[in-house]
Parts: C-alpha cells; sequence; structure tokens
C-alpha cells in the first residue's frame, strides 16, 4: 500500500471556542450512545452474516463496539460479517492484554483477510496485533480514525490510569511507532482538528487520510464521514478522492 501526503491532520494550533465547540459537538454522540437503546439495531450477533472480508471492530478506550455501529451497520448490509471481541468492556485492560483477546477470536473462528476497523486506543490495539500477536497473518490491513499514534498530552496531566499508555513519552508507544513495516497496510483517518488526541494522527508510511469535521467522536456518526469510513474499509489505499471541507 502505498502512503499519500497527509492533509494537515497533525499537531496545530485553534482558538478556545472551536476546542469548546468541537468537545462539545462530540460527546453529544457520546452521550447518545450511552443513553439510547442498548438492544437499538440488535447485539453483535446480527452482524456475523457475510460472504466477504471479515471487519474486527475495536472501540477506544471507555467504549464498547456501539460507537462503531453506524460504520458497522453499512458494512453489513455490503455482505461484510462483522466480528465483535467479547471481554473488551470498556477497553480499559492494557493495549497488549486486549490485543490478545481480540487476537484469541480471530484464531478460534480461522478468520482470514480480516480488515480491522478502529477508533482511537483501538488503532494502537490493532497495531499491536499486526506486529506481536498476529502470527498467522490473519490480518489484511487496517483502517483507524482518530487514533494516538504519537500519543497526546492529556495522557500527562490527567490522572487518569487509562490514559497513561497515551502519554508522547510512553515506552512500550515509542516502540509500537517504532514499527513501521506495518504501516503500509494502515490507513489512519483523523478529523480535521481532534481536541483529544492532541499530537495528531499521521502515520509514517500509511496512508493518511482527513475528514471534513472537528472532534474526536464525530466522524462515527457523521454521512460523509462513515461514507469515507466505509469506502477506506472496502478498497483500501486511499480509495477515491478525500472529501474536501465544508
Amino acid at each position: 500500500m502505498s502512503s499519500t501526503p497527509s492533509r494537515g491532520h497533525g499537531r496545530r494550533r485553534v482558538g478556545l471556542r472551536r476546542v469548546l465547540r468541537t468537545v462539545v459537538l462530540a460527546y453529544r454522540y457520546v452521550w447518545g450512545v450511552r443513553l439510547g437503546p442498548r438492544s437499538g439495531g440488535g447485539g453483535p450477533g446480527r452482524y456475523r452474516d457475510g460472504d466477504r472480508e471479515p471487519v474486527l471492530l475495536l472501540p477506544g478506550v471507555y467504549e464498547t463496539w456501539r460507537f462503531l455501529r453506524p460504520v458497522a451497520d453499512r458494512l453489513n448490509d455490503l455482505g461484510h460479517p462483522v466480528v465483535v471481541a467479547p471481554g473488551m468492556g470498556h477497553n480499559r485492560r492494557p493495549i497488549a492484554a486486549t490485543a490478545e483477546v481480540a487476537q484469541r477470536i480471530l484464531d478460534a473462528h480461522d478468520l482470514r483477510d480480516v480488515v480491522v476497523l478502529a477508533h482511537s486506543k483501538g488503532g494502537l490495539v490493532g497495531k499491536t496485533m499486526m506486529v506481536a500477536t498476529d502470527t498467522d497473518r490473519r490480518i489484511a490491513r487496517m483502517v483507524t480514525v482518530n487514533s494516538p499514534f504519537s500519543g497526546s498530552r492529556w495522557a500527562t496531566v490527567l490522572p487518569v490510569r487509562a490514559l497513561r499508555p497515551f502519554s508522547p513519552r510512553d515506552a512500550d508507544l515509542l516502540r509500537l511507532a517504532e514499527q513501521r513495516e506495518a504501516n503500509r497496510t494502515i490507513a489512519s483517518m483523523a478529523s480535521r482538528f481532534d481536541a483529544h488526541v492532541t499530537e495528531g494522527s499521521v502515520l509514517p508510511g500509511a496512508v493518511n487520510l482527513e475528514f471534513p469535521v472537528d472532534g474526536h467522536f464525530r466522524p462515527l456518526g457523521h454521512a460523509r464521514c462513515v461514507a469515507m469510513i466505509v469506502r477506506e474499509v472496502e478498497h483500501g489505499a486511499g480509495a477515491g478522492p478525500t472529501a474536501e471541507a465544508s
């Protein structure tokens, strides 16, 4: 997979008003997921059927697979079986341990040509699988949304244990960044501005694409962004033109 130039979704300076608006819109999506009917649209079992490449969902920290449901619905309608890793809970375990949990699902069901779809921390879990646990090469490629491949400064100032692995100085994160061979099979998609992933999501050697919206969670429920994610999962390698900012 060849890399394409980033369209600026690295670290940038923005005004306070834009930051506040971005956070408000981001958590509007979060609370919509958390307060919505848990049974709405059915459980993960409804996604098992399909004759195309299986898609493994890897949500971010404090998230469940339901955060990725809008994309999962579209992909399953297109014929992709969608796989959820039971036991992840709200994804607060260490990255390496979570990668092992997810890998056991792929191994147990003998899944091949898997496309990983990951949000935020899920991208770090997915890359860890690619370079450490996926010894049978079951994963073909990965599409990530707002993943902190270079960390986030919030991890250094917020006293939250689950956020510590995202420190730009974290030894495991730095070692993972050194594993660049896997990057050529990754598409890193990111918002124009993400108040959560302050260091940006640019991944050297990967396909780096930018959404036409701000916010950490907003692309997961924004129609144009969902279409971009689906296109990338379906075709890969920066398929089609990136949407222009509106």
